[in-house]
């Protein structure tokens, strides 16, 4: 990966493959803001009702489809913010995402709440992400 962008995890904070504490980006680039995903398909159904397992899944490839109208891919995140209704089973969710991110060289920073809804009774998860395309 470029120079441009840099992913931290400095001495004095916890180290985790699955996510870094910090990551910045300079220079030229294109910076991807992606609004929270939720687990609503193509044709606007929700998928997985009452399984957050199935509804991380929809909300990944959400995800991956917004990145991709950009140019962008899983490897160019730099930051992940995600949303989990209260009483929701957080390492089934971890499981499911960590098919897709859990290869990554560089893993974004990541910030999780546990929020007592969302925007819809059906909803146990959302994400929104910030990528960044450097310009070599």
């Amino acid at each position: 990966m470029s120079d441009k962008v840099q992913y931290i995890s400095p001495d004095g904070l916890s180290k985790n493959p699955a996510f870094s504490q910090v990551v910045t980006t300079q220079g030229n680039g294109k910076t991807i803001y992606v609004g929270g995903q939720d687990a609503v398909n193509a044709q606007g159904e929700i998928i997985g009702r009452e399984d957050i397992a199935a509804q991380t899944e929809q909300v990944m490839k959400n995800l991956q489809t917004a990145l991709s109208a950009c140019g962008a891919t899983f490897d160019n995140l730099v930051k992940l913010t995600i949303h989990i209704v209260q009483g929701q089973d957080l390492y089934r969710s971890f499981k499911v995402s960590q098919k897709y991110l859990g290869n990554l060289k560089n893993p974004p920073a990541i910030t999780g709440f546990f929020v007592p809804a969302l925007a819809r009774p059906d909803f146990l998860v959302e994400v929104d992400a910030i990528a960044f395309i450097s310009e070599e």
